[in-house]
């Protein structure tokens, strides 16, 4: 009789779970407006680029001086927010950390969604796209450029895994159980769940695959990030010509895919529904790991000004002077200010990590972490070792103008289109992981996947 009891307790909390859990999948208020408008912004995006690539890379703000630009900018930044799934799945993950059960699959949704539109983003930069297969066939082992288009590659290849191979059990789920869904996406279902039952072999190997991923990701991850501070920190130019600008990028990264991940679980919280799995306490949690990871950044903002302010040669100098009190100040120091300091000091009170403040907290740090990359490309562009003379006004400043903003535009709404469809037809939160956290075993789930058949038998 107890046995029962706990079959129909456990069917219970399993059918609440994943009503709960899909209820966003299905139509909901506001989604095709959200839709239509980033649409319509890759829309204008797509056009600007088709009149970069036909009338040539010229026609951006960038020349002979400033071969870098936003769009560089644009790479650094959504790399370094792609980070965040080897933080959150990888790191806390292997530390059997039990908060992030439900924030995990967000991270993946997040990075997966930035580093394939960080791979786009370089070739938007590229004056002969047409060309890029080159870099593969022609590329020399030397070439730092060719080990960064191979670890963002394969950090790609790797996200998707961490994304798709925990669905495998949700998938088998939601084709028996999610009878609301449409014919195509319960056949999608059908296809991913790749004849999942829930024996004890297959959860031992998923387990053992996942387990293989994260403990790869983390070099891949280290790597995407330290090779493009190669790229940089090879160049020998005031600003960039540092050591440490591998462990520099790779800590300002942590801040930038914290935060986004802190906007995405406060979008998907309210417009979703999941107040029962994205609580207070998670949003409490993350705001403690977004003051850990920024106080980490500040001092490596510290250590970057102070030691080249310390020597003060001529070309650092020039360069630390138009930062800290010339053209690009105002900039400077709103981004540390607004984008750093304050962001800290607000999150050391429990107040501040509540969903509301902590969601208006992590847009300052996703902007101010934006603008502190165009910081780190623009400024030192500007201020080369040979001087710059007998050259055209326009050549000794640098503005991105309409192309550059629209191509950027369509990243944007590339990427948050990529983490809408995502989210919009599989769960955000993971259904098994989160019945197993509720005391539901494996045994009680496979008996769930299984029931069609088990009926269809015994009739």
């Amino acid at each position: 009789m107890s046995e029962i009891v706990n079959n129909l307790d456990s069917k219970n909390i399993i059918d609440k779970a994943i009503t709960e859990i899909t209820s966003p999948l299905k139509k909901h208020y506001g989604l095709k407006v959200w839709v239509f408008a980033w649409v319509a912004i890759a829309a204008a995006g797509i056009l600007a680029y088709f009149l970069q690539v036909k009338n040539g890379i010229g026609v951006t703000a960038m020349n002979d001086y400033v071969s870098w630009g936003l769009y560089i900018s644009n790479f650094v930044f959504w790399v370094a927010t792609s980070l965040v799934g080897m933080l959150i799945g990888a790191v806390l993950g292997l530390l059997n950390i039990k908060w992030i059960t439900p924030i995990a699959r967000i991270a993946e949704i997040v990075a997966f969604a930035f580093v394939m539109w960080a791979g786009l983003v370089i070739v938007f930069d590229m004056g002969r796209p047409d060309r890029l297969q080159n870099v593969f066939l022609y590329g020399r082992p030397q070439s730092p450029i060719v080990w960064d288009l191979t670890v963002v590659l394969t950090y790609t290849v790797i996200s998707a895994l961490l994304l798709f191979l925990p669905m495998i059990p949700d998938m088998a789920i939601l084709k028996n159980k999610y009878t609301d869904a449409p014919k195509w996406q319960k056949k999608l279902f059908n296809i991913l769940s790749l004849g999942w039952i829930g024996t004890p072999e297959q959860y031992k190997t998923l387990h053992r695959a996942v387990r293989i991923l994260l403990i790869t990701v983390i070099p891949v991850a280290m790597a995407i990030h330290t090779v493009t501070s190669w790229l940089f920190a090879t160049t020998l130019r005031p600003g960039w010509d540092s050591t440490i600008f591998g462990p520099y990028f790779v800590a300002g990264a942590f801040p930038a895919g914290v935060a986004m991940v802190i906007i995405a679980m406060f979008i998907f919280r309210n417009f979703f529904n999941l107040q029962n799995y994205l609580t207070e306490k998670h949003f409490n949690l993350m705001g403690k790991l977004l003051v850990l990871v920024s106080l980490v950044y500040l001092y490596f903002n510290i250590n970057e000004y102070l030691v080249p302010g310390y020597k003060m040669k001529t070309a650092e100098g020039t360069h630390l002077e138009a930062l800290f009190t010339g053209h690009f100040a105002p900039m400077f120091w709103a981004v540390q200010i607004f984008g750093l300091i304050l962001p800290i000091i607000v999150l050391l009170f429990k107040k501040g990590r509540k969903p509301l403040p902590l969601f208006i907290t992590g847009l300052f740090v996703v902007v101010g972490a934006y603008f502190k990359r165009y910081l780190i490309v623009v400024p030192t562009m500007l201020h080369p070792y040979l001087p710059i003379q007998g050259v055209p006004e326009e050549w000794i400043h640098y503005v991105p103008n309409g192309y550059e903003m629209l191509v950027t535009g369509l990243a944007l709404s590339g990427t948050v289109l990529t983490m809408t469809i995502i989210s919009k037809i599989f769960p955000v939160v993971s259904i098994t992981e989160t019945l197993e956290e509720q005391g539901i075993t494996h045994e009680q789930l496979a008996l769930e996947i299984n029931s069609e058949k088990i009926s269809e038998n015994n009739k």
